[in-house]
């Protein structure tokens, strides 16, 4: 069984008490209780898979929702983030750059999402690395990491995911023309970076939590803490996004007695 994931020390710390119920949902969610399901390997030696799955709105318990929701970092300063950091929904991506499905959302949904709902302030995204296909996808994680530290994650990110971008590999000559694509101004810097310690951990910490989440193919991603799992088409991530806002919403009337 994958290690439970580690809270970001910016997250929301689930009480002691409750910590038991996230990390079981690597068994709840493995069981397809919150529509994260375990697809064939489209590689051999791959531990999930890059297959397109169905949106969820089922759920064993309002409380799994909110403890997931925790996982949502709301870092003003977090390099693989775009959106407010108190907006009232935070979409988290987990991702790896070697995944068509990823690939087909980078470029057919997400700027539509950020156009609707990023720009206007109701949405915020945070990426999460999450490297499933082999040595390719962590050199490439780590290499979106360190586009970050120079403020050009978002601009490395497009450049990685543009049609036939990922057919061409991502060896270490490929990652720094694509740095040099996204604007990177010190190559030097961004190649440190890319092999350094802190961009290891990083990755390893950002995969850890989708583990621990119960994700096992990509991309997967949470809304306001519920899942949805796969490339699904704009509707379905326009109606999940609306509803949250909603709910958010009306929560914050119920606690304003002059609403």
């Amino acid at each position: 069984m994958p290690t439970p994931a580690r809270p970001s020390p910016s997250a929301k710390k689930p009480s002691s008490a409750r910590k038991p119920m996230l990390f079981g949902l690597v068994v709840v969610l493995a069981a397809g209780l919150l529509g994260f399901v375990s697809y064939r390997a489209t590689a051999p030696d791959a531990p999930a898979s890059d297959t397109p799955a169905a949106a969820t709105t089922a759920g064993p318990d309002p409380e799994i929702y909110e403890e997931l929701a925790g996982l949502a970092r709301r870092d003003a300063g977090d390099k693989l983030a775009q959106g407010r950091a108190d907006a009232p929904v935070v979409l988290i991506e987990y991702a790896d750059f070697q995944c068509g499905y990823c690939g087909k959302f980078a470029r057919d949904t997400e700027p539509e999402l950020i156009k609707r709902y990023v720009e206007d302030g109701t949405l915020r995204i945070e990426w999460r690395n999450f490297p499933i296909f082999g040595e390719a996808s962590e050199a490439a994680a780590r290499a979106s990491w360190a586009a970050g530290r120079q403020d050009r994650f978002w601009a490395f990110h497009r450049a990685a995911y543009a049609e036939g971008a990922k057919e061409k590999g991502f060896g270490k000559e490929r990652l720094r023309a694509l740095a040099r694509q996204a604007g990177v101004k010190d190559l030097d810097r961004f190649a440190r970076d890319t092999d350094s310690a802190a961009a290891t951990e990083a990755v390893r910490e950002d995969r850890e939590q989708a583990y621990g989440i119960g994700a096992t193919s990509t991309p997967s991603f949470l809304i306001n803490g519920r899942p949805l799992a796969g490339a699904q088409p704009m509707a379905v991530f326009t109606e999940a996004i609306e509803d949250a806002a909603a709910e958010e919403a009306n929560v914050g009337s119920a606690g304003d007695p002059a609403k």
